[in-house]
């Protein structure tokens, strides 16, 4: 059974003429906790399986995580993310497990992460940590923090400072195609 769109994209990279080296996941919120997880719990692929899909990682290149869950176990966890994801009475290991903080490897992709310091939905330690955790592996990581914003500010259109995240994000890209 196929694995996924970001697979598919791979596959057929040639004749999409997409770069296969530059193929990334960006995540906001408890959407920046599944491409954290997919970040730090990808499948590497089978290169022994006959069907070629299979044989293909799912390790996104880069990840972008816009004020993300990331910690499920940690004073400054969100909780309605982690009942969400694994229930009222998780085990304390699959707590563990998927607090992605805890998951960063050698193998993990570089991450920016865009954050606001005063967001209370998802304290902005969830990203402090990711990215301690990238450069204790030594990956390649950037992290901003405006001092205001809240959270769900999406792209921050009309919102002034917020509005220049992408640009930081499109420049990161830039240096990593470098």
């Amino acid at each position: 059974m196929p694995r996924g769109p970001c697979v598919w994209s791979v596959y057929n990279a040639e004749r999409w003429n997409v770069d296969v080296s530059k193929i990334g996941i960006i995540g906001f919120s408890a959407g920046g906790h599944l491409a954290s997880t997919l970040s730090t719990h990808f499948d590497p692929g089978n290169p022994s399986s006959d069907d070629p899909v299979e044989q293909m990682s799912c390790r996104p290149d880069f990840s972008i995580l816009i004020y993300p869950v990331i910690s499920f176990t940690a004073d400054f966890s969100h909780a309605g993310s982690r009942k969400a994801l694994l229930g009222e009475d998780a085990d304390e290991e699959l707590v563990k497990h998927f607090s992605n903080e805890l998951q960063v490897t050698e193998e993990t992709p570089p991450a920016i992460l865009i954050h606001s310091g005063d967001d209370k939905t998802v304290p902005v330690e969830n990203s402090i940590v990711y990215y301690e955790a990238l450069l204790e592996h030594q990956i390649p990581a950037e992290l901003h923090i405006y001092p205001f914003g809240g959270h769900g500010y999406s792209l921050g259109i009309g919102q002034g400072h917020l509005s220049t995240w992408p640009d930081r994000v499109y420049q990161w890209i830039k240096y990593l195609s470098e």
